[in-house]
């Protein structure tokens, strides 16, 4: 998914000797987290298979974890201004430790509804460290340099999300259990339940001690943000500008279909994978490519950087979308390998949608109002909850492959944002 958000800080630069150690935390807190957050996509092809769920059931896991973007994103803006950066960091640490934890008696209940609720909360520490990400790394250094340490934090997250996602999802998914559930009693499933319910948990334990390290070392390392001030968040006005700026509604609207479109393909891809006209693959093998798709973003960040200097932004935008709707199209209408890697492939040309919309979309606004635009676009990473259960709704209906016109089109309305705003820019 897309790195961290939240708006530009106006607080005072932070220095000191202890900077250089802070900012590696947080450069490590950006690997951890895209791990965190994108190894639910191997928990939706596991719990399908332990719940006997179908592909809308599944997609709950991403509806879980991605609400808690529309219900904590502002909260946790006016969180963070109360309490300040070491305080909020330290606390969502603590919830991400806790509600993984909360995993180990889930798992002993066999019931799916507690796991999404654990997912739940561990979304909800994660959108508080993510509405602090960004501000905290335009204060360790000079104002000058902040573009290029975000953008080198970006690299870190996605990162995380190839490496860990590929490790990860093959420790989750295994080697797979042929069991025919249907003739196993209530206490055998149960059993059945629990027993694959192990690897979950030991990997959620593994999260929940890693978030207490990092939480203790921004406490041992906190005067470092002794000066660092959180931005005043202001809520007045937010909904105003919003129903009077065209571009921030389209753009708004965008990073809904994109953050969707990113999270379904990446949720469904190892079922996909394993259909018969496609690869064939067992669990296990679909994760390396999983760990691909995700991995795409990291070299499509290189490439995307480079290609942003050379030409508009809004026609790089269409291009990548264009291209995103070709490989889908390819992968739709062959079979074989061909097919599976194609799609694949669309992880590539994600890469830059997030950034270059959100930039778009904030385009020549003063500071004050980028922010609570900053807010109102972080909210609609929503869309990571609301189209992965559209997309599995669809496929129970017909099949994973035809459901694909569910991301096409929203690449297709990506697309003309790229004409939409190269059109306002012409005309300005």
């Amino acid at each position: 998914m897309a790195g961290a958000v939240g708006g530009s800080s106006g607080g005072t630069n932070v220095t000191g000797k202890n900077v250089t150690l802070v900012l590696c935390l947080v450069f490590a807190v950006f690997f951890i987290l895209a791990g965190v957050t994108n190894i639910n996509d191997a928990l939706v092809a596991k719990f399908k298979g332990m719940f006997q769920l179908s592909n809308a059931e599944a997609g709950l896991v991403q509806f879980a974890f991605f609400m808690s973007y529309a219900l904590f994103s502002i909260p946790a803006g006016l969180l963070l201004r109360r309490i300040g950066f070491m305080r909020g960091f330290m606390l969502a640490f603590l919830i991400i430790a806790a509600a993984s934890l909360l995993f180990i008696p889930a798992a002993s209940s066999g019931a799916y509804i507690n796991f999404l609720g654990a997912l739940f909360l561990i979304g909800g520490g994660i959108t508080l460290l993510q509405v602090a990400m960004n501000p905290l790394v335009t204060t360790l250094g000079p104002p000058e340099t902040s573009h290029s340490r975000l953008t080198f934090a970006q690299m870190f997250n996605s990162l995380g999300a190839w490496l860990i996602v590929t490790f990860g999802a093959q420790y989750i998914l295994g080697e797979k259990k042929e069991v025919d559930v249907t003739t196993l009693s209530a206490a055998e499933l149960n059993a059945f339940r629990v027993g694959e319910a192990e690897v979950i948990t030991d990997l959620y334990i593994a999260v929940a001690i890693a978030m207490v390290l990092i939480a203790g070392l921004f406490f041992i390392f906190r005067k470092a943000l002794d000066s660092a001030e959180v931005e005043d968040v202001k809520t007045e006005g937010i909904l105003t500008l919003f129903l009077n700026d065209k571009r921030l509604q389209f753009g708004a609207l965008c990073i809904f279909l994109y953050v969707g479109a990113e999270v379904t393909i990446g949720s469904y891809l190892i079922g996909y994978l394993g259909e018969g006209r496609v690869m064939g693959l067992e669990e296990k093998d679909a994760a390396i490519l999983l760990g691909y798709y995700w991995g795409g973003a990291l070299i499509g960040r290189f490439v995307g950087a480079f290609l942003l200097r050379l030409f508009n932004p809004g026609k790089v935008l269409l291009t990548f979308a264009a291209v995103a709707i070709s490989l889908i199209a390819i992968s739709a209408f062959t079979s074989g390998a061909l097919s599976g890697y194609t799609l694949t492939m669309v992880g590539l040309f994600n890469s830059i949608m997030f950034p270059t919309i959100f930039s778009l979309a904030t385009e020549g606004m003063k500071a004050d109002k980028a922010s609570q635009a900053s807010g109102i676009l972080a909210t609609a990473i929503v869309g990571g909850a609301i189209l992965p259960f559209v997309y599995g709704s669809v496929a129970d209906a017909t099949s994973l492959t035809a459901a694909l016109f569910v991301p096409v089109i929203c690449y297709a309305i990506i697309g003309y944002y790229g004409i939409y705003t190269n059109k306002k820019r012409a005309a300005a």
